[in-house]
């Protein structure tokens, strides 16, 4: 019974922690209110970089979308970076007024594309937003970046959204995609803390940008290795709910898996290597956005953290009640999951309690084993380029 119960008081305590992490943050994002957007002390010059790894069925119409916005024709340049791309697709990008700068490297990565995107642009921006290639921007999107920086942010993140909810995986990305929007950047900015980035429908100053890309050689996850560096030096990430950009959303069980095996790889990289700096500099330099970031790198999945919870909930309280182990245990596991379960209905949006998340939710388990596979085959993800395929740009 002793080493039943140190198991379950190690299990308990695991989980707890990484509940009572999302909790807090969950709780917090409630509270989260958009300050108004004050008007602009001018109109700041923007490069859109979107770099494409044979993205051709969908790079065309992201392209001709990006130059719909609502901002200053000559005041912000579309420059797709073309990595092996079919030679109608550029024919075609030669014809928009954009910028098109064709790379080929013997190992594709983002960073490799951006760093000699921007190397090859001579023009003088002043702020750079990163996009995939799939991503559509909203037609204020610039305006409302604009506003951001002239406030005083220092680099924004945007608010990633899914642009096609046609099947039940996409369905759960996209509800995955919005949970952590309201834990990682609406609660975390509520509380005082940065917002995590996304590597995508994000703003920074372009000198200081193309500076801090110059030294990233990440293969997979360069937007965790320049998040840790701005921490680092102790620089704030703003979140900008309302600048939208509509990302496509996975459809297939193989790319979900695939997908977040490198995520996965990445976080887990990140954190073996800077958890011991981060706690250095948190007592230190009372640095507490660099080690939340390192813990945050740790925590599980959403969606392992509530299915664990439900599985082994019921089968220690179930145990528990067979040997006459006491109460005390089996109210934690009741505690603990529903405080998990409270956390995710709080994070949720209501737009999302409808007859199609709940036929999402029957694909819920096959998810939840997805990332178990993907969890299990992280090792060395993160030194091989992944591409995420995308088929679709239609919102």
């Amino acid at each position: 019974m002793l080493v039943y119960n140190i198991i379950q008081v190690i299990l308990l305590s695991l989980l707890g922690s990484a509940t009572l992490y999302i909790f807090i943050f969950a709780v917090a994002g409630v509270f989260y209110k958009e300050k108004k957007s004050a008007k602009a002390d001018r109109h700041r010059k923007f490069a859109v970089l979107i770099p494409g790894y044979k993205e051709d069925e969908v790079i065309v119409e992201v392209a001709k979308s990006a130059l719909l916005q609502e901002y200053p024709m000559g005041l912000f340049d579309v420059v797709v970076i073309a990595d092996s791309f079919q030679p109608e697709t550029l024919a075609e990008l030669r014809t928009l007024p954009v910028k098109l700068i064709e790379v080929s490297f013997d190992k594709s990565t983002k960073s490799k594309a951006l760093n000699k995107g921007m190397a090859t642009l001579t023009s003088h921006y002043d702020i750079a937003v990163i996009l995939d290639a799939d991503n559509i921007m909203a037609p204020d999107y610039l305006l409302k970046m604009n506003a951001a920086f002239a406030q005083g942010a220092f680099a924004v993140q945007g608010h990633r959204t899914a642009k096609n909810q046609n099947n039940s995986w996409a369905v759960l990305d996209a509800a995955s995609e919005e949970i952590n929007n309201h834990i990682f950047r609406k609660g975390h900015r509520v509380l005082g803390l940065s917002s995590a980035i996304i590597g995508s429908g994000m703003a920074f100053y372009y000198d200081f940008f193309k500076t801090m890309m110059a030294d990233v050689k990440a293969v997979g996850g360069f937007d965790k290795e320049i998040e840790l560096k701005m921490l680092k030096a102790k620089h704030r990430i703003s979140y900008q709910d309302d600048a939208m950009i509509y990302d496509e959303k996975v459809q297939k069980a193989d790319v979900f898996g695939n997908q977040r095996r490198r995520w996965l790889s990445a976080q887990i990289h990140y954190f073996q290597k800077d958890i011991i700096p981060a706690i250095g500099h948190l007592f230190t330099k009372g640095n507490l956005d660099y080690f939340d970031k390192a813990i945050q790198f740790i925590q599980p999945p959403r969606v392992l953290l509530i299915g664990a919870l439900l599985l082994l909930s019921t089968l220690f309280i179930g145990a528990n009640y067979l040997l006459n182990n006491g109460i005390s245990y089996s109210t934690a596991w009741l505690a603990i999951t529903a405080a998990c379960m409270l956390a995710l209905l709080l994070s949720v949006p209501r737009s999302f309690y409808n007859w199609k998340t709940g036929r999402a939710l029957i694909s819920l388990p096959s998810g939840m084993l997805v990332m178990l596979m993907s969890l299990l085959k992280t090792k060395g993800a993160n030194k091989t380029f992944i591409h995420t395929k995308h088929t679709s740009s239609s919102r």
